[in-house]
């Protein structure tokens, strides 16, 4: 599955780029293993999903949990937790 994957704020600057689309293996089926198979693809990418468990995700503008399966999904963005003041 061809996927359009968006980086935002650091994992953008870790990761090194904005935005790219990549071919998913089999059996990725949720946003927490597209997560840990990101992280297996290089320095960069395990830095920036080293602490999978606070980046934030959205499928298509939706945001997500972790469980969520990403079948259909035509983009998927990932993003550090917000703070506001």
């Amino acid at each position: 599955m061809n996927l359009k994957l968006r980086y935002f704020a650091w994992v953008r600057e870790r990761v090194g780029k904005p935005e790219e689309t990549v071919e998913v293996p089999p059996g990725i089926a949720t946003v927490a293993e597209l997560m840990t198979w990101l992280a297996s693809r290089g320095e960069e990418y395990a830095h920036a999903f080293n602490n999978a468990k606070i980046i934030r995700a959205a499928i298509d503008q939706k945001h997500v949990r972790a469980d969520a399966l990403i079948k259909g999904a035509g983009e998927i963005a990932f993003f550090p937790p917000m703070t506001g003041g």
